[in-house]
């Protein structure tokens, strides 16, 4: 499972032209299941997140996670952050995990985020979004459940 987390001042959805989700300060992450992702690739991520310190203390020092800040979370489903691009030029999805099957991983990942993030929004799942943010920092990572060591 690999999630893209940027600081953000702000981000919002738009599907069709209608606004479904929006923030203030926090943190907006693209979410993407792999096949053979198991409920513990979410749990690491979503301990992970919970309590990154990207976000400054008093010194200007990035100190504080998303709870010691009171930011608010929104997540988007991106299966594209499996697309393989090193041959030919149209990415490959292979790696990406079914659509059912992702959408359980997906669930339980903001399920259970939820009970360490006070405000959490999403997307809609398979859907066309247009995603609008404005990058703080800019900070922006990049989390593997397979590549813990």
């Amino acid at each position: 499972m690999r999630a893209v987390v940027q600081r953000v001042d702000m981000a919002r959805i738009n599907v069709n032209n209608q606004l479904v989700a929006s923030i203030s300060k926090g943190m907006l992450i693209f979410l993407g299941i792999e096949r053979g992702d198991e409920f513990r690739d979410a749990d690491y991520l979503v301990d992970k997140v919970s309590n990154l310190r990207i976000f400054e203390d008093e010194s200007g020092k990035m100190n504080k996670s998303l709870p010691e800040v009171s930011g608010e979370m929104l997540v988007v489903s991106q299966f594209t952050l499996f697309g393989d691009c090193r041959k030919g030029r149209r990415p490959s999805f292979i790696s990406a995990e079914e659509p059912e099957q992702s959408k359980k991983l997906y669930s339980y990942f903001i399920h259970e985020v939820s009970k360490k993030i006070s405000v959490v929004k999403t997307g809609i799942f398979q859907a066309m979004m247009k995603v609008e943010l404005v990058n703080d920092g800019p900070v922006t990572l990049l989390l593997d459940s397979r590549k813990l060591f």
